[in-house]
């Protein structure tokens, strides 16, 4: 504990928020988009219908956003650190601006993005973020109504064990509460390329990339065991990063907490 400068967060309520990301393995299986390492990701197979992949943070690999347009979608990239992706696809929409909180020279919000990236459009979409600890911010800054199209969001979360800061704690758990009042957690993977913390009984990896599925797609659901799934594949060439066993839905959580069911909804 030693190692935060601030309040630490109380165990009992860092536990809470761990059951209710507990992944749920959703009826439509999960299918790998991207490559087979850094980059690829896993989504439930309920992609028909989804009119655009928005990917903010432009990486060196597009195998994902590929994949999507290959299925029908379009794709739009967002990053003002590069005067374009590198490889782009022709079938690329990029813009060159950060996504955050606001609007302004250099940063839009996700809401301004869609919105003038599909103006007459109210279909379903996709979310793929990544975009090194902006991703908070942009999940709590962005409108309940747009929040509710994104059929599927994988998302990359940064700095996790700083969990234990309570200040840091207070944030990153209003993004996740609010990720959860309209979608449901179906797949957890930690990024290989950093280690974990271990204090108590809680394991908390620094990065890991979550997929979360709007609750109104998923009819039937048990909760997930099988960690890593098959089609998982690590970040990097380091030594292999399992999920932590305080991640998974247990038999043994105490009472009264909230956790989510294999429905979505809170309990």
């Amino acid at each position: 504990m030693d190692s935060f400068s601030t309040p630490i967060t109380e165990a009992d309520a860092l536990r809470n928020l761990i059951s209710r990301l507990a992944p749920v393995s959703p009826s439509q299986g999960l299918i790998r988009l991207g490559p087979a390492g850094d980059g690829g990701y896993l989504v439930p197979d309920d992609l028909e219908g989804i009119e655009a992949c928005f990917s903010p943070g432009v990486g060196r690999t597009f195998g994902f956003e590929h994949d999507c347009v290959e299925l029908g979608m379009q794709a739009f990239l967002a990053d003002k650190s590069v005067n374009r992706p590198p490889a782009a696809d022709e079938a690329f929409r990029f813009v060159q601006k950060y996504i955050g909180a606001t609007t302004s020279t250099d940063f839009m919000t996700l809401d301004d993005w869609v919105a003038t990236s599909l103006p007459q459009s109210q279909s379903d979409l996709l979310l793929q973020i990544d975009v090194e600890g902006y991703e908070y911010e942009i999940f709590l800054s962005m409108s309940d109504r747009l929040l509710k199209r994104f059929r599927i969001i994988v998302a990359e979360f940064h700095e996790l064990p700083m969990l234990w800061s309570q200040p840091f704690f207070q944030l990153a758990s209003r993004a996740f509460d609010k990720l959860l009042q309209s979608h449901t957690c179906v797949h957890l993977h930690p990024n290989n390329c950093l280690g974990s913390l271990v204090i108590e009984d809680l394991e908390i990896p620094h990065l890991m990339e979550f997929t979360f599925l709007r609750s109104d797609r998923i009819e039937k659901s048990t909760f997930a065991k099988q960690f890593p799934h098959p089609l998982d594949r690590d970040n990097t060439g380091k030594p292999p990063l399992p999920l932590p066993a305080c991640w998974y839905a247990r038999d043994d959580v105490p009472d009264g907490g909230d956790r989510v069911d294999p429905t979505g909804a809170l309990r």
